[in-house]
């Protein structure tokens, strides 16, 4: 009996979680003798959530690990690529490419599909924020609004998508890092008031834990704030305004006044940090207003996933697919500076960047050659390294025409 809804490793393996046309199509397909039909298979997104330009492919390590041990070759935009759903000349962009006999991988694609679809949005959202506040601190803490399995997966991916910080046990394990964090409210009211809880949390949490008070719990945050430096002095590193939506009014503006008192009265080391309802397009005011640093929740883990889909573009060598998608194989060129993408059949010759003139180099890597990983995958710190220097290039110039 299972103790949680969830499926095992396993089970996602051997494709016990795809779709059950899939299974169907399996079934006939070796009734008839086309199990060995070989076909090249790739995944596109069509239009990408809430308006975004570009998005970060995240899931990548998990799609690798599905694949693996499967008589197929997988070919993928590095984990952490930022990408446009279209080219520069309005070409739909394969961003993951699945050859092999279609029988033996076609129950694998409602779980790839997951493991893309998901992750991207999440990291994608990270990345907005990220681009949105440079050089503030971020930490994740949205696992409480998504089934407590896809912790890992979720701040994994916020780190990825360039957050400093996770506040799950599990996801910090997951990226080799400490877990972050403050204080809940709780620990305030059991005690029964702010000082004692403060106090208690300086005496008893570790040197290396950082003392920030949370200063919302029963009056005014200036005040509070004030309380909390008061009562731990040079050992308080910030505080934490997590004020409800009923008595936030302005909060930029209520960020302003506890900068200003506390910076009044000689504490101008105490950072201040921000959680509650931050997003992309509410966080980059608040920065503005003299916040350091923000928890981001559910904005994250409840982030639009990407609408990925998988298509069969040719089969047995030849080109072969459905109506709006575009047969046979292709190699995407990506320019390093510009990051303009160019689609081309494969057999064409590689193109100059459009816009620079650049030489450009092939975006899709060669990760799996029958059923075998060919080299070792990149390190999270690595993939979140990417992400951040791409981000960068995004503040220069927008990605390209497309549509």
């Amino acid at each position: 009996m299972r103790l949680f809804h969830v499926a095992s490793d396993e089970e996602i393996k051997r494709g016990e979680t795809t779709d059950i046309y899939f299974a169907r199509t399996k079934q006939i397909l070796e009734a008839k003798g086309l199990d060995k039909v070989r076909v090249l298979a790739e995944v596109t997104s069509g239009k990408l959530p809430e308006g975004w330009e570009w998005g970060i492919l995240c899931g990548v390590e998990e799609v690798m690990r599905l694949f693996e041990g499967y008589p197929v070759n997988v070919y993928s935009m590095p984990e952490g690529s930022v990408f446009r759903p279209f080219d520069h000349y309005g070409n739909r962009v394969p961003l993951v490419t699945i050859e092999g006999p279609y029988a033996g991988f076609c129950a694998l694609e409602t779980p790839l599909l997951g493991f893309l679809c998901q992750a991207s949005g999440a990291a994608t959202m990270a990345a907005r924020i990220r681009k949105a506040v440079r050089g503030k601190f971020l930490m994740a803490f949205g696992i409480r609004r998504m089934h407590p399995a896809l912790s890992p997966m979720l701040d994994r991916a916020a780190y990825i998508g360039g957050f400093d910080g996770v506040s799950s046990l599990i996801g910090a394990k997951a990226i080799g890092k400490e877990p972050t964090g403050t204080m809940p409210h709780s620990l305030i009211i059991v005690f029964g008031d702010q000082i004692s809880a403060w106090k208690a949390f300086d005496e008893i949490m570790p040197a290396n834990v950082p003392r920030i008070a949370l200063v919302d719990t029963y009056f005014d945050e200036k005040a509070e704030a004030l309380m909390a430096a008061e009562a731990l002095g040079d050992r308080l590193y910030g505080v934490r305004l997590d004020t409800p939506g009923s008595r936030r009014g302005d909060f930029a503006e209520l960020i302003r006044e506890v900068r200003w008192e506390l910076n009044a009265r000689g504490y101008k080391h105490v950072k201040i940090f921000v959680s509650g309802g931050l997003n992309d397009e509410n966080i980059k005011a608040l920065a503005e207003a003299g916040a350091d640093g923000f928890g981001v929740g559910t904005s994250i883990s409840n982030a639009p996933t990407i609408d990925f889909a998988m298509d069969i573009v040719e089969v047995e060598g030849k080109p072969a697919a459905k109506r709006g998608k575009l047969g046979g194989r292709k190699n995407v060129w990506r320019c390093p500076k510009c990051l303009i993408d160019v689609v081309k059949l494969a057999s064409e010759p590689q193109p100059s960047c459009p816009r620079c003139g650049g030489t450009t180099e092939a975006a899709l890597k060669f990760y799996i050659r029958d059923g075998k990983l060919l080299e070792k995958l990149p390190s999270v710190d690595e993939i979140r390294e990417y992400v951040l220097e791409q981000l960068e290039k995004l503040e220069e110039k927008r990605i390209g025409a497309g549509r």
